[in-house]
Parts: structure tokens; C-alpha cells; sequence
């Protein structure tokens, strides 16, 4: 739970003053506006894994994500071993609690995305999540 605060704080100050739609080539910066609920989420992959599930999102998860109403603001991977071995971290932006809930719900129903899983070769992840929301004296809100 400390390593999950820790990148949290992290993540938060990649983001202060920005959120980024899309996260991918060509999509727009913009400013963030009102209050928002964010999530980090730390994966750790197999041993050997952790570059077919970069590829996963590269290729595929993006895309079932911005369907699915899941606002990407940042995507990282840890510089140091051991976490640079087998850990990603990337953190999204929702109106609400509610609102997250009901993105994943569909995320996680999508047939097709069920499919990508399967052929990903990814295996077994590790998933920690922390829901947060910023502070009154938060430059990002």
C-alpha cells in the first residue's frame, strides 16, 4: 500500500495544471476542469510479460478504454529494478466514482476485449488500484 501512495504522489505531480485526453500521438492537451475522481493503477506482469502487456495497451487497450469512457491522463514505467522488470502504472480521470464504476463495468463486458486478453499472451496480472480525489489547494482539480 506505501509503494501505491508513493506513485500516486508521483503520477499526481507528472499531472499538475494538465490531464491529457487520450494519451496517444495527435490528441489534445487540455486543462483540467472541475472536480474529478482519479485512479492509479499499478500492474505487475509475469516474469517476460511486461512487454506484451505494453503492447496490449499500445495496440489495444487505449482504444477499449476511450470506448468505454475511461479518460487516460498518464502512462509510466518505473525506471529502477526492481519494478522496471515486471511493473507499468498509468493513472485515469473520471467525473465521478459512479461514473468509473460504470465505465469499468462495461469495459470488463466487452466481448471483444475478452478476446485481446486471450490472445495477448499476457497471463496473470497483479492489479492495484487507489481511487483519489485532489485536495482543496490541488493545482489539478
Amino acid at each position: 500500500m506505501q509503494k501505491a501512495l508513493l506513485l500516486t504522489a508521483i503520477a499526481a505531480a507528472f499531472g499538475i495544471g494538465w490531464v491529457m485526453r487520450g494519451a496517444v500521438p495527435g490528441d489534445t492537451v487540455v486543462h483540467a476542469q472541475g472536480n474529478r475522481v482519479f485512479e492509479l493503477r499499478t500492474y505487475t506482469a509475469g516474469d517476460g510479460k511486461l512487454d506484451l502487456l505494453h503492447a496490449r495497451f499500445r495496440n489495444h487497450t487505449l482504444g477499449f478504454f476511450k470506448k468505454h469512457g475511461l479518460q487516460s491522463v498518464l502512462y509510466g514505467k518505473p525506471l529502477d529494478a526492481p519494478l522496471s522488470q515486471n511493473t507499468m502504472l498509468y493513472l485515469l480521470a473520471y467525473p465521478s466514482r459512479e461514473a468509473a464504476k460504470k465505465s469499468w463495468d462495461s469495459f470488463r463486458a466487452d466481448q471483444d476485449w475478452g478476446k485481446v486478453v486471450k490472445e495477448s499472451g499476457v497471463g496473470q496480472v497483479k492489479i492495484e488500484s487507489v481511487y483519489f480525489e485532489p485536495t482543496d489547494y490541488s493545482p489539478l482539480k
